[in-house]
């Protein structure tokens, strides 16, 4: 794994750019179909990509789904002297939390956890911390600590530890859960990392940026107090926030072939780091409109035909933004092609990371904004 970076302009020092590397692991759902328990799995823990986004938990507790298809994640450190840990950045929620060594669930058992007791920073806050799953929790207490992200030491920075997982977590690649959006959202009243990080004036911009790659294991990033340009072409499209809780947008359509699929009159959209796929409550036009068949809820193309798929165009904010095939499909040994278009229940949209791969996403608290531009 690489460590964090610090990138700094010529002219001035005080532009620096501090960036974490992402790993592009492999995924819960990989790792399960190579050992043949990927149906069993599925039908124990069914995913629901809403669960996250239920505004019921949006005060109080936390809510967060079982996505096996997630393969992002970076390394930070906690506590004096540092504990490493790996996290998911997740745009789509705002706690802080990793396994404590008082966590005895199988999940905690196969990842690192912390020991409070070896960090002379830490102080217990007192309180217990709860995270629903769609198919189970996440219960835990609350302390504070110092926590290194990207070159970046935040003080006194509240974390969630965990005593029992959802046995599910037990299958994914990261430790925890890093989350980056608005500070309403987090569970007891926890004040997030990317706050503090304003707070303490670490950044020089009050904003982030996340590239995904698209292949490569290498390569992806995190980089906090600015934009990175060597990893976009091109102009930046601003888009002013819809509701400032998630990283919501408005979308205007969604056409294949010229001809509006989806968001026909326009839809809310959460641009979430945290989401493997795209998720909306009308991807069954989108996959029956690029001759996908659905295959217990996965929609299969075959893999002979990428080339020839039709691209997805998202219409937002008076820009378009093009998905093609090759982007919206990936292969997998045992299950064949399937598209990256799956169903919510909701009204809402989740441009996930098949979308954030294309673009280049930019998220601005400074002008509660996101901003776009063609990845690279």
């Amino acid at each position: 794994m690489q460590r964090a970076f610090v990138l700094c302009a010529v002219v001035a020092l005080s532009e620096c750019l501090f960036q974490v590397p992402l790993e592009k692991g492999k995924t819960a759902r990989e790792t399960l179909e190579e050992q043949d328990l990927w149906e069993e799995y599925r039908l124990k823990y069914p995913y629901n990509p809403m669960a996250k986004f239920d505004d019921s938990f949006a005060v109080g507790g936390e809510s967060m789904t079982n996505d096996a298809d997630l393969a992002y994640y970076g390394i930070i450190s906690i506590g004096t002297p540092p504990q490493s840990f790996k996290v998911i950045f997740d745009t789509g929620s705002s706690n802080l939390w990793i396994p404590s060594i008082y966590c005895s669930s199988p999940a905690c058992n196969n990842h690192d956890k912390f020991n409070p007791g070896t960090s002379s920073t830490f102080r217990n806050n007192g309180h217990s911390l709860s995270i629903q799953y769609g198919t189970g929790s996440m219960t835990g207490f609350l302390g504070y600590d110092t926590v290194t992200v990207g070159g970046l030491a935040v003080k006194n920075q509240i974390i969630g530890l965990s005593e029992t997982e959802a046995p599910f977590l037990q299958y994914m690649r990261a430790d925890g859960i890093l989350g980056l959006a608005y500070p309403r959202l987090a569970a007891s009243g926890a004040t997030p990392v990317f706050d503090n990080m304003m707070s303490e004036n670490l950044v020089n911009q009050d904003m982030f940026s996340v590239y995904l790659s698209s292949d490569t294991q290498q390569g992806s990033v995190v980089t906090f107090g600015g934009v990175d340009p060597n990893h976009y072409s091109g102009s930046i499209s601003w888009i002013p926030l819809s509701r400032e809780l998630y990283w919501q947008i408005t979308v205007d359509s969604v056409t294949v072939n010229g001809e509006v699929v989806a968001c026909n009159g326009g839809c809310q959209a959460i641009v979430d780091t945290g989401t493997s796929l795209i998720i909306g409550p009308q991807c069954n036009n989108i996959n029956s409109k690029v001759g996908a068949t659905n295959n217990n809820g996965d929609y299969m193309v075959n893999c002979n035909s990428i080339a020839q798929l039709p691209d997805v165009i998202f219409h937002i904010h008076g820009e378009t933004f093009t998905i093609p095939g090759s982007a919206y499909v990936s292969q997998s040994q045992s299950y064949g092609c399937r598209t990256g278009f799956g169903n919510g229940g909701s009204n809402l949209w989740i441009l996930g990371d098949v979308f954030i791969r294309q673009y280049y996403a930019i998220f601005s608290r400074a002008q509660n904004m996101v901003g776009l531009a063609t990845a690279r």
